[in-house]
């Protein structure tokens, strides 16, 4: 049983009720809980890094929503219905069909997850040279734009990068910045603008519909594109319906579907909205960059009609996408998320305020406040809450912010963060319970807490595999 908060904004004054979730269970996977010894011996053995915990070693898993939600009887019987044909299968159709009708693109291409659809945007559109403005970026989005070549610009609002503003929709994008970037580098040099939904390093805040609105006016005047990163925007919406105008009487599929027409495409990691372990899209309405994208699935993901997926995957990809836009599951979801985050709001815990759609974000610089960054104190962070209790956590901070290509030193962001990811009908109120308690007692452990040093950094991406050492 959840507790929700019901939104004042929605016209009900019922305060504070109990409140189940739309599902009921069906299927169980044990899980133990580790001894202190036996964390101690395994979080040595991974570097300090959470990323290289073996999942039998953890208890509560909060690294991540990417591929760990728990699959409905409807998605279960769709892997029964895969069509494996290696050309044109029909579960392609399926899903084809079923991201047209509630996102409203033209062409779909099928990805093995959002990194590959990432990937194929970034080698269809971006030059050596060009320069890419977004809503706060993302480690493997702004990589891939790197890697073709392309500068990652930073346009969200100011009030995004406090972890204690209150702004309803902190992932909204700067307009003015925006433009001034446009003006001093040139249309001809911005292939497109990357906007998130309930943007991640922020704490997944969302994006107004007037702020997107907004965003196409001002990219219609000087003819740039406008792609949109979906992998959370039925979060998005159920944020839109909350708090802005408007949208209270709107279903969340409808303001999905008018969100995506102020875009010209989209990637999307299915892997969490869409409640599957596997597999991504991306959908374009201009018909040439389908036949580039469509072209390049071919030599790096599989044909064009599976994009490196099994035909069940896209089957119960396509009934995923159908439950994630229903009312009941997201008022489910984000309820869970927000007792968790009031739990630990009511012991003066530093988050990021609001609370956003699908993690509650820990303020690792209010906590470690005597850790400077360059020890690497959410690292630590998602270190000691291991250790406490065996949940396992991520680090959103500096080791995530890597290294600037130009100097080679460390990019400092204002956030640092450490996420604690909620799976999408997975862990019980109980589950919720028990980590806001471990949290609790790191917290009133600060004091004794010291940094970490990286002793092993790889070239790309190396939240995923560093190591560290504690100093001493």
């Amino acid at each position: 049983m959840t507790h929700e908060v019901v939104p004042q904004t929605m016209g009900q004054q019922f305060g504070r009720r109990s409140w189940a979730e739309p599902w009921k269970i069906k299927m169980v996977e044990p899980i133990r809980m580790t001894s202190r010894p036996e964390r101690e011996r395994a979080i040595r053995e991974a570097g300090y890094n959470t990323f290289l915990l073996r999942s039998d070693d953890v208890y509560i898993d909060l690294l991540t929503d990417s591929g760990t939600s728990a699959m409905s009887d409807r998605q279960w019987a769709g892997l029964m219905l895969g069509d494996e044909a290696y050309a044109g299968s029909r579960n392609f159709y399926r899903l084809e069909e079923t991201i047209q009708r509630y996102y409203g693109y033209k062409h779909l291409v099928p990805t093995h997850q959002g990194r590959g659809a990432e990937h194929l945007i970034s080698q269809a559109l971006i030059k050596p040279g060009d320069v890419i403005p977004g809503n706060m970026y993302f480690t493997t989005t702004r990589q891939h734009q790197e890697l073709a070549g392309g500068t990652f610009v930073d346009v969200i609002i100011a009030e995004a990068h406090d972890p204690a503003d209150p702004h309803p929709f902190k992932g909204n994008v700067d307009l003015d910045k925006l433009e001034a970037v446009i003006k001093r580098v040139g249309a001809d040099k911005i292939p497109y603008i990357s906007l998130a939904g309930t943007v991640n390093m922020a704490g997944g805040q969302p994006v107004s519909m007037a702020n997107v609105r907004a965003l196409r006016a001002l990219c219609d005047r000087y003819g740039i594109a406008v792609y949109l990163d979906a992998t959370r925007m039925a979060e998005n919406a159920f944020f839109i319906q909350e708090r802005e105008e408007g949208y209270a009487d709107l279903p969340i599929a409808a303001i999905v579907r008018e969100f995506c027409s102020y875009t010209d495409g989209a990637w999307m990691s299915a892997k969490k909205d869409s409640l599957v372990n596997i597999g991504g899209w991306l959908a374009v309405n201009d018909d040439e960059v389908f036949d580039t994208a469509r072209n390049l699935v071919v030599v790096y993901e599989g044909l064009h009609t599976y994009g490196g997926l099994a035909g069940r995957d896209m089957e119960a990809m396509a009934i995923g996408t159908e439950e994630s836009m229903q009312d009941d599951h997201m008022r489910s979801r984000i309820g869970q998320v927000r007792y968790l985050g009031e739990l630990l709001t009511d012991w003066d815990i530093p988050i990021v305020q609001p609370v956003g759609g699908h993690a509650i974000f820990l303020d690792a610089k209010r906590i470690y406040a005597h850790i400077p960054q360059n020890q690497f104190p959410a690292q630590m962070l998602a270190a000691q809450l291991y250790l406490d209790s065996g949940i396992r956590s991520m680090e959103r901070g500096v080791v995530s912010a890597g290294r600037d290509p130009a100097t080679g030193d460390h990019r400092y962001p204002s956030l640092e963060l450490v996420r604690l990811t909620i799976p999408r009908r997975v862990y019980t109120q109980a589950h919720m319970d028990v980590t806001a308690e471990s949290v609790k007692a790191v917290y009133d452990a600060r004091e004794q807490t010291r940094g970490l040093t990286m002793v092993y950094e790889p070239k790309y991406l190396r939240f995923f595999q560093a190591r560290f050492e504690p100093i001493a």
